[in-house]
């Protein structure tokens, strides 16, 4: 499959951009970046400097993805949602680029419109970070977190369905009513036990 690029678009050399992804218009993707497949960014997106996204990302509308960010498969980004790399910026005092924080998007997690990521933090796979939210530490894996700053709320499965257990206990075991996901708890979040087909 082949790259779409809108006509509006500036994708500079040495970008590198895997098949049948598609960028629409007014985004910039600089130099160094990694896009990966089946991506699609949205309107005024911007990717910098040596960022690398996953396959199967969904970027929407007007979110500046900085280098330090790193998003695996499958993660969606919600309309104006964002990301910083610098804990404490000065227009006075420019910060090297080797000091920005890193900040990783755990595989098929979601973060909301208009939510705010403070650098330096991972959010952990599958986990759903709610709109309007601020992240100023670690999500779990699995976790749905809410509010300012943003807390723990539950738990999602992979479906996006919210999950019933109540208890984040290690061991705490639990299903997803909507696909049937079976799921445990450990130190780092949930773990998928039985998938939707009920195999393990």
């Amino acid at each position: 499959m082949s790259v779409f690029i809108h006509a509006s678009a500036v994708v500079d050399p040495g970008a590198r951009i895997g098949a049948g992804t598609k960028i629409w218009h007014f985004c910039h993707v600089s130099a160094g970046a990694e896009i990966g497949s089946d991506c699609t960014l949205g309107q005024n997106v911007f990717v910098g400097k040596g960022v690398k996204i996953g396959r199967g990302v969904k970027i929407q509308n007007n979110v500046s993805v900085y280098a330090g960010v790193i998003l695996e498969d499958e993660v969606f980004c919600g309309p104006s949602m964002v990301f910083t790399n610098v804990k404490a910026p000065r227009a006075a005092f420019p910060r090297d680029p080797d000091s920005y924080a890193v900040t990783r998007v755990g595989r098929g997690a979601s973060i909301g419109a208009n939510a705010t990521i403070v650098c330096g933090v991972r959010i952990g796979c599958w986990a759903l970070v709610g709109a309007g939210a601020v992240v100023t530490r670690d999500v779990r894996d699995h976790a749905r977190v809410l509010g300012v700053p943003a807390r723990a709320a539950g738990w999602v499965c992979h479906c996006g369905q919210c999950l019933s257990l109540q208890q984040a206990a290690v061991g705490a075991a639990g299903a997803c009513e909507e696909c049937g996901r079976g799921f445990v708890a450990g130190s780092s979040g949930l773990r998928l036990v039985t998938d939707a087909g009920g195999g393990a």
